[in-house]
């Protein structure tokens, strides 16, 4: 299993650099203006193949509450940015694999750091956030556990970056 796990974090790393020849390059330049690059990225589809696998995968939606309401990725557990306390994942064990992600990756990419800080060994940031996500066609959520096209696009100047979805402010 850690070695289907190596492969898969090959496989982002691979994803990464492919990117921008899949017509978004101005996304991408975005997102590395706000990257620090202190947590390691996962690609959408590296973490859809590996929910597929038998890897026990915590998703952690660090965005705000009416956000996560409007939608988020199945199974993801709200950690509020503007209240997250590392005191909070006190259930989570140090070598869960653990994604976290916001609308784009910048809030998430915080946590991310302060999870590491922590020790959390094996803490990644969803490429391009709920936005990427969803522009790849991926499911998300409501608050009624039910699909929806709908994603909280934080506010009208972020949301020229999701593409594929109802917007909503």
């Amino acid at each position: 299993m850690k070695e289907f796990l190596r492969i898969m974090i090959g496989l982002t790393l691979l994803g990464s650099v492919s990117l921008s020849a899949c017509g978004q390059k101005k996304y991408d330049e975005k997102l590395a203006s706000l990257y620090e690059n202190t947590v390691p990225l996962m690609q959408p589809t590296t973490l859809d193949s590996l929910r597929q696998q038998p890897v026990n995968v915590v998703l952690l939606d660090t965005r705000a509450p009416e956000e996560y309401n409007v939608s988020h990725l199945p199974e993801a557990q709200l950690v509020d940015y503007d209240l997250f306390d590392i005191d909070q994942l006190d259930n989570l064990s140090k070598e869960d694999t653990v994604i976290v992600y916001c609308s784009v990756g910048y809030r998430s990419e915080r946590v991310g750091e302060a999870m590491k800080k922590a020790g959390f060994q094996h803490v990644y940031n969803l490429y391009g956030g709920i936005f990427q996500w969803k522009n790849e066609g991926k499911e998300v959520i409501n608050s009624q556990n039910q699909p929806t096209d709908s994603v909280h696009t934080y506010n009208r100047s972020w949301s020229k970056w999701l593409k594929n979805g109802v917007k909503v402010y």
